[in-house]
């Protein structure tokens, strides 16, 4: 792990590579072209481009109805906004009809940092992940994002995916392994399993190299891998990281399996269920933990 790449752009990429392939998939903004980094897509593509202002409620809404006429939207915006703004329409246009609508939060978790709270995104998994029929993906790095997007144009199932705003290192090479729904183990041990998901995959992996523990890239939140999280439970402890709210991620997913299925000793490493500290997306992760070092710690804890 080493290159950075932006998730983002990787994104759009596949996008518009895809969209030059079928007419059928749309591209819808909110007036944010430029941090989704649309443009190309746009400029290409125009026909195949609908530009909705900042009316996140409208977006969800004109791409289901752009999904019961056969077409194929993909709906961009910032996951703040996305997730808090337009949850009826998610609810009820998208997860209730259950319409082919691919939600793509942009800049989520704390890439917004020093925006503060207004533009952090640390409670969309918990509320997307409770709507019945919805797919909630986090890809790991722009290599995966590739994939998923491959991935996305041929299914027709709703689905909301995150993704940061900055650069993030590889974690995996060209066309790597990716199926919804599937968890990709990524390192194998014993004494503790560590389960990553978006921009964590990285240091997480890190992490577990250095402490002999098994690791696992939970890119698919919902529908989760269940055989994955019992696998990871039999090497006696279990501890999640995510860039989210502590309550209703990733942690409470992985949780609500093992309390019924496989008890377990395990932590929840994430963001704490309060207005957090404001600063760049690094120094935030630094201060609550979120670094290989800090992992490494957690999990030395839960060890003892």
């Amino acid at each position: 792990m080493s290159e950075k790449h932006l998730v983002r752009k990787a994104f759009t990429d596949a996008l518009l590579a895809a969209a030059k392939e079928d007419e059928a998939i749309i591209a819808l903004a909110t007036d944010s072209r430029g941090s989704v980094t649309l443009g190309d897509f746009a400029n290409e593509l125009p026909l195949q481009f609908v530009e909705c202002g900042i009316a996140e409620q409208n977006a969800v809404g004109i791409a289901a109805g752009l999904s019961n006429a056969g077409l194929k939207p993909f709906v961009c915006s910032p996951a703040c906004f996305l997730a808090a703004r337009s949850a009826e329409q998610v609810k009820v246009d998208v997860g209730y009809c259950h319409s082919n609508v691919k939600l793509m939060g942009v800049s989520g978790g704390i890439s917004y940092g020093a925006l503060g709270t207004t533009h952090h995104s640390t409670q969309d998994i918990a509320w997307m992940r409770t709507i019945p029929g919805l797919q909630v993906i986090i890809p790991a790095d722009a290599n995966q994002m590739t994939a998923c997007v491959k991935a996305l144009c041929q299914s027709e199932e709703p689905a909301y995916v995150r993704m940061g705003r900055g650069a993030v290192e590889d974690v995996y090479g060209e066309n790597p392994p990716f199926h919804i729904g599937k968890a990709n183990r990524l390192r194998a041990g014993t004494g503790l399993a560590i389960i990553a998901c978006g921009e964590m995959v990285a240091p997480a992996l890190k992490a577990a190299d250095a402490l002999g523990a098994a690791m696992y890239d939970m890119h698919t939140i919902r529908p989760l891998d269940v055989d994955a999280v019992l696998e990871a439970a039999c090497c006696g402890r279990v501890l999640t990281v995510e860039e989210h709210c502590v309550a209703g991620g990733l942690g409470s997913a992985v949780a609500e399996v093992l309390c019924q299925r496989k008890p377990v000793p395990m932590k929840i490493m994430g963001l704490p269920n309060e207005p957090l500290y404001n600063g760049s997306s690094d120094e935030v992760k630094e201060h609550y933990g979120l670094t290989a070092e800090g992992i490494i710690k957690a999990a030395q804890e839960l060890m003892k």
